[in-house]
């Protein structure tokens, strides 16, 4: 077993080594209930953040409930960002936007993957996440349907397993697929690869009898959409406080994961170097950040995201 992790330890280290580092990062979150909009920060280093757009939102909720929650960010291979969103506590599907430059963005749409499904309740914290051995986008969400896995019905307020769509143009959409289930009540999966692997970071969402509301690693057998092995031991501790909103981001040699302390008004990361071993480290954040996730930039896009900020009503407010 130690040879295995050993050897484990090894690809996620020549993994990082092979990428080159980028110029910056960006963390795209919500305040309050996400009716502002989402907004972005701005690091080089991944760990001390400064506010964008001089603290303004770079996006609107227009679609759906009208609610910017969860915003997911990742960038294609033709250079453009691609952005999903939780657009209401209830609505059946979630919001999409696209950008050049993480300040303008397209039009939204809304995407109703949970149209067909009488039964469902919600459509929670999609994450997108760009799979280049398909070449396709995958996003992938937690949602309750009535009936379903009743097992675990009495765990929780709710009774979560996570689902999937792909698209390549985000306008023809797979149909909705099961695409984890550990055997207990889930919500926050984030899709990352690291060394040629594929993982999902989850979020046991157990709360009675006792709560679990910790983070899990776990690993894929097969491609980006599984099929997924035995959750991981908790790398967070729930007697210090829960945790949910899970974003990975490589930087520097090492993986961060960053997560939101939601019960003690927190937000956290830690940093690993084998998905095995987590040890946490002190981050610098804009206040009032919560559930949101962080992508690599190039320089461009760090420059037009650090200049001085166009006056009131240009182009740029709004991404309009």
């Amino acid at each position: 077993m130690k040879r295995l992790f050993s050897i484990a330890a090894g690809l996620l280290a020549w993994g990082a080594a092979a990428e080159t580092e980028p110029a910056g990062y960006v963390f795209s979150f919500f305040r309050g209930n996400g009716e502002a909009g989402v907004y972005l920060a701005v690091s080089q280093d991944a760990l001390n953040w400064r506010e964008a757009n001089n603290g303004r939102p770079v996006l609107a909720p227009q679609v759906g409930g009208k609610l910017t929650r969860d915003p997911s960010v990742c960038r294609g291979p033709d250079g453009q960002y691609h952005m999903v969103w939780t657009s209401s506590w209830s609505d059946k599907g979630f919001g999409v936007a696209h950008s050049q430059d993480l300040l303008r963005w397209s039009e939204q749409t809304f995407v109703p993957v949970n149209a067909d499904e009488p039964g469902a309740k919600n459509t929670w914290a999609p994450e997108i996440f760009y799979d280049e051995a398909a070449g396709r986008y995958v996003v992938i969400w937690s949602t309750t349907i009535e009936g379903r896995f009743p097992e675990t019905l009495a765990n929780g307020d709710h009774n979560h397993r996570v689902y999937s769509a792909t698209t390549k143009d985000f306008k023809a959409w797979t149909p909705k697929r099961l695409f984890y289930d550990g055997g207990f009540n889930v919500i926050d999966a984030f899709l990352f690869k690291a060394g040629g692997r594929y993982g999902l970071v989850v979020k046991d969402e157990t709360k009675r009898p006792s709560p679990e509301k910790n983070l899990h690693v776990v690993w894929s057998e097969g491609g980006a959409l599984g099929p997924w092995g035995k959750a991981g031991p908790a790398f967070t501790d729930n007697r210090e406080s829960w945790a949910e909103g899970p974003a990975v981001i490589r930087a520097g040699g090492r993986w961060l994961i960053y997560f939101d302390k939601y019960n003690t008004k927190r937000y956290a990361a830690v940093e690993t170097r084998d998905f095995v071993t987590f040890a946490e480290v002190p981050v610098s954040l804009p206040e009032g950040i919560r559930h949101g996730t962080i992508v690599a930039v190039d320089a461009a896009t760090l420059r037009g995201l650090t200049a001085p900020i166009a006056p009131s009503g240009s182009s740029a407010d709004l991404g309009k």
